[in-house]
């Protein structure tokens, strides 16, 4: 194993790095992942017109524990916009271009997708969906009837995942990152998905939400799911969220 740590941290270390293809003329990949064709986008409520009321950083950052259990209250579809916004949320399309969003990312490529898996969500359906981040806007993925109990199923079968309100899956483009790091480019993608969930740990404190994040899944089982190739793109973080329970919320 020591080996194996030695070898990576060599390997992705800059003298080691290949040209990369940006700086070889490859032209940049798309700042998202394509929708499918037949896709119906679900519009979600504007970021601006969700307001909480003022709450203290560092309390939330303080009172913030994981939490396995929720209540069978459903998140509106307010909420589940606003923690989309504060999570994947773009903010600017620039010139170059690229996108800016409310996490910072290496060299701001934003190399994630979110999917989601909706259990409770009142306006939403159950099953798989898509976050169209450009467009603030939802996807209902096409899956197979029983895919909330094949992602259970390839996390280890970690009950929260049943009962959360909804579980997001964070999806790592590879070669939106790599077109710039190359070799490199691995470290950057697990780094920027620990800012994604800190970011959701926050947001959904602060409306009464806890949060799990999950690094322990099958990878090709929730790859398959997820109807990924594992290579080029790959589950690379996941997080249950749900209302607290009252006896959480007193605590």
């Amino acid at each position: 194993m020591k080996d194996f740590f030695a070898e990576f941290l060599k390997k992705t270390s800059y003298p080691f790095l290949s040209p990369s293809p940006q700086s070889q003329g490859a032209p940049q990949p798309p700042l998202e992942m394509p929708l499918p064709d037949d896709a119906a986008l679900i519009s979600l409520p504007a970021p601006e017109t969700f307001s909480i009321p003022p709450v203290d950083l560092r309390t939330l950052i303080e009172q913030r524990r994981t939490l396995r259990r929720y209540a069978d209250t459903p998140l509106t579809l307010e909420e589940l916009s606003y923690l989309l916004w504060l999570t994947q949320g773009v903010k600017r399309v620039t010139a170059r271009p690229a996108t800016l969003r409310t996490v910072p990312s290496a060299g701001a490529r934003h190399a994630f997708e979110t999917f989601l898996l909706i259990n409770r969500v009142q306006g939403l359906q159950p099953g798989l969906y898509r976050f169209a981040a450009s467009r603030h806007a939802l996807v209902h993925l096409s899956a197979p009837a029983d895919i909330a109990e094949r992602i259970f199923t390839a996390t280890h079968n970690q009950e929260h995942v049943r009962l959360s309100a909804v579980t997001f899956l964070w999806v790592a483009d590879t070669w939106r990152m790599a077109w710039r790091y190359v070799e490199r480019s691995m470290r950057y993608l697990f780094l920027d998905a620990g800012h994604v969930c800190q970011n959701l740990y926050l947001a959904a404190e602060s409306i009464g939400c806890g949060v799990c994040a999950i690094a322990a899944f099958e990878d090709e089982a929730m790859n398959a799911a997820l109807e990924l190739d594992g290579v080029d793109r790959f589950a690379i973080y996941l997080a249950t969220v749900g209302k607290k329970e009252a006896d959480q919320s007193s605590a």
